[in-house]
């Protein structure tokens, strides 16, 4: 299904992505996860859009760092985790497991996915078919164990893989590359990866952007999501971290 929501993507840093969504119908534009302000600011100063809103998925620097000046330039009203309020500023809406937020008639449901952060939430529109997912999960990778589990990361996983097919991923980060590399070492003989592998090395020669992803492509070729169990989970993270 195709989605009424205009998502636009705002390269910022050295591999961040901030995303800005855009409901038509109602004018309202959100900000996910902004790193920095001025970037986004001019992204939707060129559309003639303004952020309303600004979510955040987790309390990292490279998520939240754009929060005040946004705010300040805008007024934009912060939804962000109910489970890290104390290292999140200026929250107005804390939000967990369940809660339900809204861009114009749009309606996500927050799903709780800790383990890179104790609480890292995603934000998932149904009926859109889009999530937000920062950086619980990447394209064919997954975001370190900072605070949880390989036990929380292979729910994560379960949650995410049980999302429809065509569900497209906004993650928060161009990490496909080295993602695809270590993918084709864990799973060497897996044909799906080898030419992901190859396509992506192709898109970034060219300078394109590799997100957003599938779940259905994620499910092919993501090394994390495709493993068996939480000590598989966790072997595969420990290699990837040590590569």
């Amino acid at each position: 299904m195709a989605s009424s929501l205009e998502i636009v993507r705002v390269p910022v840093l050295a591999d961040n992505y901030v995303w800005l969504v855009h409901d038509a119908a109602s004018g309202e534009t959100l900000a996910v996860d902004p790193s920095v302000a001025e970037p986004v600011l001019a992204a939707v100063a060129d559309r003639g859009w303004r952020i309303g809103q600004i979510w955040n998925t987790h309390w990292h620097g490279d998520h939240i760092g754009g929060n005040a000046g946004i705010v300040a330039a805008t007024g934009a009203r912060v939804t962000a985790p109910r489970a890290e309020l104390g290292k999140i500023p200026n929250v107005d809406a804390p939000v967990g497991e369940g809660d339900r937020v809204r861009l114009g008639a749009h309606e996500a449901v927050v799903l709780a996915v800790p383990a890179h952060t104790a609480g890292h939430i995603a934000y998932h529109f149904a009926d859109e078919d889009v999530i937000f997912v920062g950086d619980t999960m990447f394209a064919m990778g997954c975001g370190r164990l900072f605070e949880g589990t390989a036990a929380q990361m292979f729910e994560n996983m379960r949650r995410f893989a049980a999302l429809p097919d065509e569900t497209r991923v906004y993650c928060a980060h161009e990490y496909t590359l080295s993602n695809g590399r270590y993918a084709l070492r864990a799973e060497p003989d897996n044909d799906a990866v080898k030419a992901r592998l190859a396509e992506v090395e192709a898109m970034r020669t060219r300078g394109e952007a590799t997100v957003p992803t599938t779940i259905a492509l994620e499910r092919a070729t993501n090394p994390f999501m495709r493993a068996g169990s939480v000590t598989e989970l966790a072997r595969r993270r420990a290699e990837k971290d040590a590569a």
